[in-house]
């Protein structure tokens, strides 16, 4: 059954043509990914069909009762009440199922009233049956599922929607949208502002979607796992692939390289044709040519009308029926004419557009390109990443993974010297020119010109050559003369790489290279940074690039570190925010694997500081700094320990060391606790690479439990004084 049929879709700005002859098919449970250059109108595909814009020529038709939710990629005005919280604005999903949960809380006090009233019994039954079906005994627990999925806090679900940031906002859309369950999903590059565990999440909750699902991505990790088919759009229509990601990556080569193939076959034989007209027309065999000749310009102008439609027509020998309405009086008239609307055909153009990047061949550097020991960074009074003792070689490429917010372009930062370390040494090695690319493209004036930036860059460069490399960036004509505020993010990304490939760095620092960039692009990165013969630090979520390029991982940790505490509002020291970096000495496969076979080998994930340090207290065995502390009269900070208005008096030594002992090892089993807890995030993020969706389900039932008796556990805790 057909939930959605685009039938010849065309879309126009002006004079420009974005695209025409935009034909396809979603079925019911369908899984698409739409891919193509950035400038293709993928997102202006998605706006048709979404109903928010309409086509300049075709039709979208829509199966009858059929629900769609769409996501943008920005989502500023997607919430009618700014002022409403973001639970409460998910929980509004279920209005239905709150009436019917009140009107169930109301026929049971009738019932407590009147409990041989056998009718009001049976109607309660009914009502209750119908709302355990609809879901009314989960959607409070499927609404923080989808929110801890998606990436926010506990502390988020009561912040007004419209104090949200704009990616928060484009989060809570994707959340709302899925508690929504329409029949067809449409997603607009859904995966822009997660981290890597969020969009693993997503992966999960998309391989379970019973609807259908139409997705524009550049994350060509996520399309493997999402999808099942593939739509590339181009100017002149949709091609359709069988397969994720890889297999139309494999496909598209196969296919276009057989069209090209057919064409070239295709001109051999219209020359052929063109020869023996040419000779015979006015010989003895004239009829026999003339008809070769009406013949061989139907044919032409079927394939200059048709393009490769026609062309495959014409090979598989339907070509009378295709040009059957075609007018072409006068193309066999003349020999000459025929054989100029020849030479006129364009070979197929199966090859996207792409720029020419080639990374400047760096100057020879030390072997030992950076050492770390007892390195913490972060800022003064917000320590963030703790950094285990690492020694980088020359040749190395090194992708740093983690959650957002964890302190990896802070590293960056503190590499590159513009943040002093908290604490311990980094040392660069010798001879070390550094490249580095930011995400936020800071060093890119808005008011200046793309030609300006390139040329304030190399002050030296000449005018002519500098035109003439940002063509190969696909920056041409009047694109040269856009100030940078005006560019797109993609272009922003380009104009950064030009710059940086010129500097002639032996050591690439590099943060979120692939954002915004087109797939394309990101695939002609890939292959640039794979040859780059100098040393390469990249920060990336794309996992597709990190894959292939990565001869390290540095993974930050979901645990916490130990050292380098910071200090919390009651001046205590508190090292709960303070991640831990380690490093995987080989690629990404290999990281995934390791941490696969740790959790299900029983050993603990990679872990962090204990529960103890977690809560702000010295990591002693038996509790015995904590029991110190008690017993001296002083807080965990060593100041005086003041009691609270209306506290009870001091208890006894014994009554003292007693509780001590019972912190310490309820702070042991929180650590226990938090170490299962990040062992089965390690066993998710593993199941959901593997597109395992029985122990996906599984496993996030087990993440759901331990999480909530973790949080009983820390109430306990504070309530012990802890």
């Amino acid at each position: 059954m057909s939930l959605l049929v685009l039938d010849r879709l065309a879309q126009s700005f002006g004079a420009l043509d974005l695209f025409r002859g935009v034909s396809g098919m979603v079925a019911k449970g369908g899984r698409i990914g739409l891919v193509g250059p950035n400038g293709a109108g993928k997102t202006t595909l998605l706006e048709i069909i979404a109903g928010q814009a309409r086509p300049a020529a075709g039709h979208v038709r829509m199966a009858r009762d059929t629900r769609l939710g769409y996501l943008p990629q920005e989502a500023a005005d997607a919430f009618a009440d700014p002022a409403r919280g973001l639970e409460a604005e998910l929980l509004a999903v279920f209005d239905d199922l709150r009436l019917a949960e009140a009107e169930l809380a109301a026929m049971a006090e009738e019932l407590a009233a009147r409990p041989d009233d056998a009718a009001l019994l049976e109607r309660y039954g009914q009502r209750q049956a119908a709302f355990e079906t609809a879901g009314g005994y989960d959607y409070r627990v499927r609404t923080r599922q989808v929110l801890q999925g998606l990436g926010f806090a506990a502390a988020d679900a009561q912040q007004p929607v419209g104090e949200l940031s704009g990616g928060q906002k484009t989060r809570a859309l994707l959340a709302r949208l899925l508690l929504q369950r329409p029949e067809l999903l449409i997603l607009d590059e859904p995966t822009n502002h997660l981290d890597i565990e969020a969009v693993a999440w997503l992966e999960g909750a998309l391989a379970m979607w019973e609807g259908a699902v139409l997705v524009v991505s550049h994350d060509r990790y996520f399309l493997d796992r999402v999808v099942n088919q593939i739509w590339e759009l181009r100017p002149d229509g949709l091609e359709a692939y069988s397969g994720n990601y890889s297999a139309y990556h494999k496909e598209r080569a196969g296919r276009w390289a057989r069209r090209a193939q057919a064409f070239t076959d295709m001109q051999e034989r219209f020359a052929k044709e063109l020869d023996y007209i040419r000779r015979h027309i006015a010989g003895q065999n004239t009829n026999i040519a003339k008809g070769k000749l009406a013949r061989l310009g139907r044919e032409v102008e079927a394939v200059h009308a048709g393009g490769l439609a026609v062309l495959a027509a014409i090979q598989s020998k339907g070509w009378a029926q295709a040009t059957a309405n075609l007018d072409v009086k006068g193309a066999s008239d003349k020999v000459n004419d025929v054989g100029r609307r020849i030479g006129e055909l364009r070979a197929p153009e199966g090859e996207l557009p792409e720029f020419n990047l080639r990374l400047a061949a760096p100057a020879r550097g030390g072997d030992i390109v950076l050492r770390t020991q007892g390195l913490l960074v972060g800022y003064p009074g917000r320590p963030l990443l703790r950094v285990d003792d690492l020694e980088l070689w020359r040749g190395e490429r090194v992708a740093v993974i983690g959650g957002n917010g964890t302190g990896k372009t802070t590293l960056l930062r503190s590499l590159l010297g513009q943040l002093p370390p908290l604490d311990g040494q980094l040392r660069l090695g010798a001879g070390l020119e550094l490249g580095y690319f930011s995400q936020t493209h800071e060093g890119l004036r808005p008011e200046r010109t793309a030609l300006e930036s390139l040329m304030d860059a190399y002050p030296g460069l000449q005018l002519p050559e500098a035109r003439g490399y940002l063509g190969q960036f696909l920056f041409s004509g009047d694109d040269q003369f856009k100030t940078v505020g005006s560019l797109s993010g993609g272009e922003r990304g380009r104009l950064a790489l030009a710059i940086l490939a010129r500097r002639g760095a032996n050591l690439l620092l590099m943060d979120e290279p692939t954002n915004h960039l087109d797939i394309p692009a990101q695939e002609l990165l890939e292959a640039v940074l794979t040859a780059y013969a100098g040393t390469v630090l990249l920060v990336s979520h794309d996992r597709y690039l990190v894959s292939r390029v990565a001869t390290q991982v540095w993974a930050v940790d979901e645990g916490t570190a130990a050292g380098g505490a910071g200090k919390r509002g009651d001046g205590r020291d508190d090292d709960r925010s303070i991640r831990r970096l380690r490093a995987y000495p080989y690629g990404y496969a290999e990281y995934l694997e390791a941490r696969r076979s740790a959790t299900e080998g029983g050993a603990p994930a990679p872990k962090g500081r204990s529960a103890a340090a977690n809560l702000g207290r010295a990591s002693e065995p038996n509790g015995t700094a904590a029991a110190a502390m008690a017993t001296s009269g002083l807080a965990p900070n060593g100041a005086p320990a003041a009691l609270p208005a209306g506290a009870r008096a001091p208890i006894s030594k014994n009554e003292q060391r007693r509780l001590a002992q019972s912190l310490a090892d309820l702070e042991e089993g929180i650590a226990l606790k938090e170490e299962e807890r990040d062992g089965l995030a390690a066993a998710l993020q593993a199941a959901s690479e593997r597109g395992d969706v029985a122990r996906i389900l599984a496993l996030g039932a087990e993440h759901q439990a331990l999480e909530e008796e973790i949080a009983g556990l820390y109430g306990r805790w504070e309530a012990m004084g802890g």
